[in-house]
């Protein structure tokens, strides 16, 4: 029987619309304003702070829509911007400069939609409002943290092969190693020579010193890879924080743009990225005697550190690893209940730590905060001069040859575990960054944007709709309900999509996808004409119409599709918000052109007697 579909079919088509229609549901509820409370790195979330919160609120007359405290910070839904504003400002007063207290935006989706997992639609910073950072890497600080660790390395492997030396020091780029003896200046040149990648040898016999320098394409690979590390690091730090939906990634050779989406503050979203701080692992010195280096007789191999909480600790120079190779941290108890913070590191951390470790067992290890502050002036090569702060913020002994996996003790309490933990799992960034772009778009222009772009959505919509209607008849109401089908699909699938953002050329992409929707329709309904024309039964008319028209739709569907993956795959930002739209809306517009009408007309016409059809 031509023009019907099997029941599994006429299920399908309907269980896709359903499915698409419950995950789109959720962008028609909106977002409430909020104020976001989270701990900086010297302190905590807890009930406490969530007590003084409400207490705040209270007094301020304040009824907000909920107050929740989940996965370390709390999350305050009013009813107003005046309240956000009013709120945030008495929660800052409140609470002090040890927390972040920031404006936001929280999606208002029903829990029984959230319980299924349908979230609304991510938004971009042109419509949803938030901030715009654009950040300088210091590459004179990456390279001589790069040239530090091999420093070390360079001493660890002249100890292993029994060569003596006398110094191995950095020198601008260089690394410069001095001998002791003709003899142990003729092993280390023979050592030496090819044993690290990336590195030209130069020798001076006379005066016993051998030069390490980078090549130029060393130098390109090592900014690069301190680029790289520090999106990375970044990105952790916004995530562990509880942003929503940020946006860190390289722009150039030594600029990082991070985008917060929904964050109205700019002071505020500079704390939420943290301080532009490195961690450094370092055995401590027990041999000298810290009071003689507090005079300034600092041993040489040494270096002299203020304590956080108190005093002076004397460490060795050597740095056993960084902190950009953990992986994992999470605050704990030892055996003894007391606070601890169980670490895992990549491979190369654990093997380093693995080979500092295993004559120093019993010995104390400290971790190095290493804080970087932007002075505002810059050097003769126009780069950004930084302030350096360094402190000691944890001594714990060790206890026995460690690897990939230990554990720190010899913490006070529960809460500085947790800050610890919270530290090292963020991250030490490779080189100090600066903010030099900032930018902050307000709720009310994203607000504008969306609603500019939804006013040309459904003009384009209504246009089109009456065209149909008038041209095609029955069969361009058909086509109508494909076109909205379409629309509640674009939708349904950008909430889908884990990291799928919608841009203001995104919501472009859906106008464009408006009008290509119906493009399939009018082909097919073209060719039924013809078909009638030529004299075929109606019932036959339909069939072939589909039929006949299918490759032709194909093509000019693929041919665009090709040219979104390539809009995709070279394009940035908003060319990419614009690709995935425009790719979607190609492939669910076939599908409610080809299989979405197909069905609703075999559901009208199929398998009837028709005498005259109107098209």
């Amino acid at each position: 029987m031509l023009n019907k579909f099997p029941l599994w079919k006429n299920l399908m088509v309907i269980a896709i619309l359903a499915v698409a229609a419950l995950y789109a549901l959720p962008n028609l509820y909106g977002e409430d304003f909020a104020v976001q409370v989270s701990a900086t790195r010297t302190t905590t979330v807890d009930t406490q702070v969530l007590g003084k919160v409400e207490d705040t609120l209270e007094e301020l007359n304040i009824a907000p829509k909920s107050v929740v405290m989940e996965e370390g910070q709390i999350l305050v839904r009013l009813n107003s911007d005046s309240e956000q504003l009013r709120a945030r400002e008495a929660i800052l007063k409140s609470l002090g400069s040890d927390y972040v207290v920031a404006l936001n935006l929280a999606p208002a989706t029903p829990a029984w939609l959230e319980a299924l997992g349908a979230t609304p639609m991510k938004l971009g910073l042109d419509l949803r409002g938030g901030v715009h950072f654009l950040m300088e890497v210091d590459m004179n600080e990456a390279m001589r943290k790069i040239l530090g660790q091999m420093r070390d390395t360079i001493r660890a492997d002249l100890r292993e092969e029994r060569i003596r030396y006398t110094s191995v020091e950095r020198n601008g780029d260089d690394l410069t190693v001095r001998l002791r003896t003709p003899d142990d200046f003729s092993a280390a040149a023979a050592y030496l020579d090819g044993a690290y990648e990336g590195y030209i040898v130069l020798e001076d016999e006379g005066a016993q010193e051998i030069t390490l320098r980078m090549t130029e394409a060393q130098v390109a690979e090592t900014q690069d890879y301190a680029i790289s590390q520090n999106v990375t690091i970044l990105r952790n730090r916004v995530n562990e924080l509880g942003v929503a939906e940020p946006l860190v990634q390289r722009q150039g050779a030594d600029r990082i743009v991070v985008q917060l989406p929904g964050v109205q503050d700019t002071a505020r979203a500079k704390e939420i990225l943290g301080a532009t701080a490195t961690l450094e692992f370092r055995l401590v010195d027990t041999e000298n005697s810290v009071r003689d280096a507090e005079m300034g007789r600092v041993p040489f191999g040494s270096e002299l550190f203020p304590n956080r909480n108190g005093g002076n600790v004397l460490l060795e120079e050597d740095v056993i690893l960084t902190g950009d190779h953990i992986v994992k941290a999470n605050s704990a108890f030892d055996e003894n209940q007391r606070p601890s913070v169980n670490i895992t590191l990549d491979g190369a951390g654990g093997d380093k730590m693995s080979l500092a470790t295993r004559d120093n067992v019993g010995n104390p290890m400290a971790t190095l905060f290493i804080e970087f502050k932007a002075t505002g002036e810059r050097d003769a090569e126009g780069n950004i001069i930084f302030e350096r702060k360094e402190e000691v913020i944890n001594v714990a002994t060790i206890q026995s040859r460690l690897g990939s996996v230990f554990s720190i003790t010899g913490i006070s309490s529960v809460q500085e575990a947790q800050n610890l933990a919270l530290l090292l799992r963020a991250g030490a960034l490779i080189a100090p960054i600066q903010i030099v772009e900032e930018r902050t778009v307000g709720p009310s222009l994203g607000q504008e944007n969306i609603d500019m772009g939804t006013q040309a959505i459904i003009w384009g919509f209504v246009l089109v709709l009456i065209f149909m209607v008038i041209y095609y008849k029955k069969f361009g109401l058909v086509a109508n309900l494909a076109l909205a089908s379409n629309l509640v699909l674009i939708i349904g699938v950008m909430s889908m999509i884990p990291g799928a953002t919608l841009t203001l050329p995104g919501m472009a992409g859906i106008v464009l996808t408006v009008g290509m929707a119906v493009d399939a329709n009018v082909l097919i309904f073209e060719r039924i004409r013809e078909e009638i024309k030529a004299k075929r039964s109606p019932q036959q008319a339909i069939h072939h119409g589909y039929d006949s028209a299918l490759s032709t739709i194909a093509d000019a569907n693929v041919t665009t599709l090709i040219a979104a993956i390539i809009l995709f795959a070279i394009g940035t930002g908003p060319i990419k918000g614009f690709a995935v739209t425009l790719m979607i809306g190609i492939l669910t517009s076939m599908f409610t052109a080809i299989v979405g009408t197909r069905a609703v007309i075999n559901a009208i016409w199929g398998g009837k007697r028709i005498d005259k059809l109107s098209v």
